[in-house]
């Protein structure tokens, strides 16, 4: 039996250094086009935040992406994993217990400790709708949104 894709795979094989080329040439003549900077999109520097100490063993992340409605807020209360938000749409006012209320808006991103309690989480228009999309990062099982917690509930690590 023949193999009929050998000749195919050498093709690809060949034409991968002619496409590199290609790509480098068209991207650097479009640095040199007078339109360039107006169509390059822009990038923001990625958000980074130290994470708390947690066990490695048992890592988990979840995503959820979240719409709130005109003028809706949520009632107090907690995470008890790290939380880094992204405001996708719209701005939310924010504030967390012992820190000060601030407002973010799209493309702006946040970090919240495990246990922080949340006395204001809202949206601030009362017209449009606004989206956070939230990335939790857990290392024990739990629920992602809890009551408020208070100091003297919090679990003790073992």
């Amino acid at each position: 039996m023949t193999n009929r894709y050998r000749g195919r795979s050498r093709i690809g094989l060949l034409s991968l250094p002619a496409v590199l080329v290609i790509t480098v040439a068209v991207n650097l003549s479009a640095q040199s086009s007078p339109n360039s900077a107006a169509n390059a999109p822009t990038r923001k520097q990625p958000y980074s935040h130290e994470l708390p100490a947690m066990d490695s063993n048992h890592l988990r992340v979840f995503v959820s992406d979240i719409e709130v409605a005109p003028g809706e807020s949520s009632p107090p209360h907690s995470h008890p994993c790290a939380v880094i938000g992204h405001v996708a749409a719209g701005a939310f006012r924010h504030k967390v217990k012992g820190d000060p209320e601030a407002i973010y808006g799209a493309g702006e991103d946040f970090y919240e400790a495990p246990n922080g309690v949340h006395e204001v989480f809202a949206n601030v228009s009362g017209k449009d709708p606004a989206r956070l999309i939230a990335i939790f990062v857990c290392d024990h099982e739990t629920k992602l949104t809890v009551p408020p917690v208070e100091e003297h509930e919090l679990p003790q690590k073992k």
